[in-house]
């Protein structure tokens, strides 16, 4: 049985159930979209099948793959945006676990080519850091984890334009809790801007943060 720091083959099929129901009752996930994987060893990783409800999955769903691509175990075929995963996985050896999803609010910002990169809280600054945006590419392409990798190696979430957003960092439940920051980010971007007032935090606040959250991941370690 394979296993990583996070778990065995078996506990991370299971979490992969679990984080994909959780997904896809937050609306994140409707549908068949969304994708998740995690690492299991250094060169393979376990990921959702294409085409299927994260609600129904079980833990005998999911496919192993290395990190060229190629399926090793399964049934199912990998999900058709398992290029961005590679990417993420191949650039950032650090990185344990990516999902991938289509959260509305944030999905709205990346359809209207924006960003969440305003300073404006600081829960956001200290578990995210700033969200960019990816130019468009089409979906199941090679293209599509093409416009990612230069952000990859400088951010733990990344919006990519008129898609949805991706979060990765060093277990399933740390990618997740990411992406529900950033819908809960953007959701606080688009009342503030409703409200006519926003007022982003100032360099000197903003570099505090930023050097307390460096602490923070050093002392996680």
């Amino acid at each position: 049985m394979i296993a990583n720091g996070n778990g065995t083959e078996h506990e991370l099929r299971r979490d992969l159930v679990k984080f994909s129901k959780w997904l896809y009752r937050l609306g994140f996930m409707p549908g068949s979209s969304g994708n998740l994987s995690v690492r299991i060893s250094e060169d393979c990783i376990v990921t959702t099948p294409t085409g299927c409800s994260k609600y129904l999955l079980q833990p005998e769903d999911m496919v192993l793959v290395d990190l060229e691509g190629k399926r090793i175990a399964g049934l199912k075929k990998p999900t058709s945006e398992i290029g961005i995963h590679l990417a993420i996985y191949r650039s950032r050896p650090d990185v344990q676990a990516v999902v991938h999803a289509h959260p509305p609010l944030a999905t709205g910002f990346a359809c209207a080519g924006r960003a969440l990169d305003e300073p404006l809280c600081a829960e956001a600054i200290m578990m995210l850091g700033p969200v960019p945006l990816a130019p468009y590419a089409t979906t199941g392409t090679e293209n599509l984890a093409a416009s990612l990798q230069s952000l990859i190696p400088d951010h733990t979430a990344i919006l990519m334009a008129n898609h949805g957003a991706v979060t990765y960092g060093e277990s399933l439940l740390d990618a997740f809790l990411k992406m529900e920051t950033v819908e809960h980010f953007a959701h606080i971007c688009l009342v503030a801007h409703q409200l006519g007032s926003a007022r982003p935090l100032g360099q000197p606040a903003v570099g505090e943060l930023l050097e307390a959250r460096a602490k923070y991941l050093k002392n996680a370690r």
